[in-house]
This record gives C-alpha cells, sequence and structure tokens, in this order.
C-alpha cells in the first residue's frame, strides 16, 4: 500500500493504524518518491531478530575459519582509529 505524506498529514496516525491491519506494510511517499514504510511492531520485530540471528551465525562462521583479531580493548580502537 502506498499512502503520500499528504495523506498521512491529512488523516492522521488512525489512518495508518487501520492500514496496517489491512496490509503487510505501508510505503509512505513524498514527491512521490519512496521515503517511509510501515511495519506492524511484530513484522520489525521479526526482521530484527533475523538480522541479528544472521549477524551471529556469520560470525561464528568466521570464528570456526580464523577470521578474527585477538586484541585488547584499547588495541581495538586503536587500530580503529578512536
Amino acid at each position: 500500500m502506498i499512502v503520500t505524506a499528504n495523506d498521512l498529514k491529512v488523516k492522521g496516525v488512525s489512518y495508518l493504524e487501520s492500514l496496517v491491519r489491512k496490509y503487510k506494510e505501508i510505503f509512505i511517499t513524498v514527491r512521490g518518491k519512496n521515503r517511509l514504510v510501515v511495519l506492524p511492531v511484530e513484522e520489525y520485530e521479526r526482521l530484527k531478530e533475523a538480522d541479528l540471528e544472521m549477524a551471529i551465525r556469520e560470525a561464528e562462521e568466521d570464528y570456526r575459519k580464523g577470521k578474527y583479531v585477538a586484541e585488547s580493548a584499547e588495541q581495538h580502537f586503536q587500530r580503529l582509529g578512536i
């Protein structure tokens, strides 16, 4: 579902709430271009959890392959230029 920023401004959050119950995601456009996406919070949390699980799997794989650096926090920050 696509909603213009003007629709949102005029109709308000209750309009979004009614749409999010009907559609899985809502794209908000500004001047005809997609700018924002509104998702049910449960969907957002599911996506964040999937991202975290993928990051953990990648880190575990890197560890198994020996793709890591053992260093102190100070050395790490120095290497990063922090």
